[in-house]
């Protein structure tokens, strides 16, 4: 059967595949450890999940408008006011079945041939696809340890062309954890100021903060705004990845688009999932705290440890609940007679060799280090950087 071209060179989601295989792989009974996910281990709070039971019963299970209902929209605007001093109205604001599927709609609304589009690595792995499936070209802007992960303007001007429409941000960052200080915000708008270059400002990561504050690209002023569409979501927060609940930020006209596409693909997302929204959004915010004070304990435990290691180093994430240690040290030498030269390898090596999964860092762009997340208990990271640093240990 002859598919569409567009599918000729696409792959699926890395994340999601080796994640899928931890699955299988425990469901075999194999005590893998899965550092691949990138979902909080966390229950959704039972005053979300009321609401959603509560909306089942009362009947709420009819579509509803295509980009949200009102009183979500409503809470989502509250949201940006009280949270981050920005002020949207309904007709800026659309709610979609993910943070995936707004960027998605996205992609397809503002990018199309001849289109580039600026994005930094290492990066989140949805974001070249996406741009591709538009009929645009991603142009990858290479980052290193040296910036913590950060764009260099001087290597960003020189990306820009007249093609250029758009620059991703992602800010608290999957995979590095990385967070952009209001200074480093500003040297990006300094250097399109003069452009009529677009931000997607992901902040899916946002309330998952240790060491900075929370600064978006569109606090930066009001032509930063208007050039700004901020994409948000539930999933990572409110511990709702399933709920499949996300939206996005920004110029009317944009939105209305995106909106028109979402018409004529998925329509609205879940009316249940939208009421249990409006309860995490408007209801109390403690367990967001407490998992964020649980991540930050875990982070600090998994730093240390992975610094230990013989061949691995590790920077500290400022953000979300990654690590990106660095293994390119480890690159030449052997494991029971297989040599590692890259992440990819590595990777392959320590699930049937430990029995840990965790994501190349070419996957994100980033030959030379791996994806950790830690969204996993305490005991189950010691145990699984127990069998890292045993199988590390024994490589020569």
């Amino acid at each position: 059967m002859k598919l569409a071209l567009r599918v000729g060179n696409l792959k699926p989601s890395p994340t999601l595949a080796i994640s899928a295989k931890a699955k299988a792989m425990k469901a075999e009974g194999r005590d893998v450890v899965d550092f691949g996910a990138g979902e909080p281990d966390f229950d959704t709070p039972d005053n979300i999940k009321d609401a959603a039971i509560n909306a089942i019963k009362g009947g709420f299970t009819k579509y509803t408008a295509v980009g949200g209902i009102p009183e979500l929209k409503d809470a989502i605007i509250d949201k940006f006011k009280n949270d981050n001093t920005l002020e949207y109205t309904r007709e800026e604001i659309i709610i979609s079945c993910g943070g995936k599927h707004v960027l998605y709609n996205l992609c397809q609304a503002l990018f199309q041939q001849g289109d580039e589009v600026i994005v930094p690595a290492p990066y989140w792995v949805s974001y070249p696809a996406m741009i591709t499936l538009a009929g645009a070209e991603p142009v990858i802007l290479n980052t290193g340890e040296e910036t913590g992960f950060r764009i260099d303007t001087e290597r960003l001007k020189e990306s820009l062309t007249p093609k250029t429409r758009a620059i991703v941000l992602n800010s608290p960052s999957n995979p590095t954890g990385t967070v952009y200080s209001r200074e480093e915000l500003m040297a990006i708008y300094d250097t399109i100021k003069d452009t009529d270059i677009l931000v997607i400002s992901d902040e899916i990561y946002e309330k998952l903060l240790y060491e900075e504050e929370f600064v978006s690209f569109a606090n930066l002023g009001e032509d930063a705004k208007k050039r700004t569409i901020i994409v948000n979501g539930l999933s990572k927060s409110y511990a709702m990845t399933g709920w499949r609940l996300g939206y996005a930020a920004g110029d009317s006209d944009i939105i209305r688009a995106m909106t028109s596409i979402q018409s004529q693909s998925t329509s609205n997302p879940t009316s249940i999932s939208q009421k249990a929204g409006v309860e995490a959004l408007r209801g109390r915010q403690d367990d967001v705290l407490k998992m964020v004070q649980e991540f930050d304990k875990r982070r600090r435990y998994i730093i240390e440890r992975l610094n230990t290691i013989k061949g691995v180093s590790c920077i500290a994430p400022m953000g979300a609940f990654y690590v990106f240690p660095n293994i390119s040290k480890l690159f030449g030498l052997s494991y029971k007679g297989t040599k590692v030269l890259s992440s990819t390898e590595f990777s392959s090596l320590l699930l049937k060799g430990a029995l840990v999964t965790v994501v190349p860092g070419a996957a994100f762009g980033a030959e030379g280090y791996i994806r950790i997340s830690y969204a996993k208990s305490l005991k189950e990271i010691e145990k699984g950087l127990d069998r890292m640093e045993g199988l590390v240990s024994n490589m020569d």
